[in-house]
């Protein structure tokens, strides 16, 4: 019996250069964000007092295409659970049922449907925000600047917690606790 050797048809040429094609159009591939560099906050105001919390667990994905931002994409989740004010008593409360109802409700997402861009190293980035069961759609202001080998993304975002359900209980009364929270994050993304 002879084995000869196959030889590259035409046909597999077409497949391969299909599927570069396909991947080329795609989008932006995902990067790699430095969970250790970036952080996502959140604060609010009980009794017109200051909170500041952090969550310390969260993952995001973000694909940026610089020379054409429409293609580029992100989502955020965050663990409602590792919501952290710095005080043991008050993170239960948050995370228990009259606040995000982590037990439930264990993670909040955002999910980019747009990109524009909205000057030098602005953009504003339309997406869907899930709390708690909840969703709305949002517009976030981002800032994008270039520090090395990375890019670092900083947002703001002020919401209703009502909206989202948040604050139930004695905490759904706007004077105990404020209505409008504001969501921060510092992500930062290798090129």
């Amino acid at each position: 019996m002879t084995i000869s050797p196959i030889s590259p048809r035409p046909s597999h040429f077409a497949g391969a250069a299909t599927l570069a094609l396909l991947l080329s159009l795609s989008g932006p591939a995902l990067a790699q964000v430095d969970l250790q560099k970036s952080t996502v906050d959140a604060r609010f105001k009980q009794m017109n007092m200051p909170f500041d919390g952090q969550f310390k667990r969260f993952d995001a994905q973000i694909a940026f295409d610089p020379v054409k931002p429409s293609n580029s994409s992100a989502k955020i989740t965050v663990d409602t659970g590792s919501y952290d004010l710095g005080n043991p008593s008050l993170n239960k409360a948050v995370r228990g049922k009259d606040g995000f109802d982590a037990a439930h409700y264990a993670h909040a997402t955002f999910v980019s449907s747009s990109v524009v861009p909205a000057g030098d190293g602005e953009y504003s980035v339309t997406g869907r925000l899930t709390i708690r069961g909840k969703t709305q759609d949002v517009v976030v202001p981002v800032s994008m600047t270039e520090q090395g080998g990375t890019r670092v993304f900083d947002g703001r975002l002020p919401v209703r917690r009502r909206g989202f359900g948040i604050g139930q209980g004695k905490w759904a009364d706007t004077a105990v606790l404020a209505d409008e929270a504001v969501i921060e994050f510092h992500l930062v993304v290798a090129k």
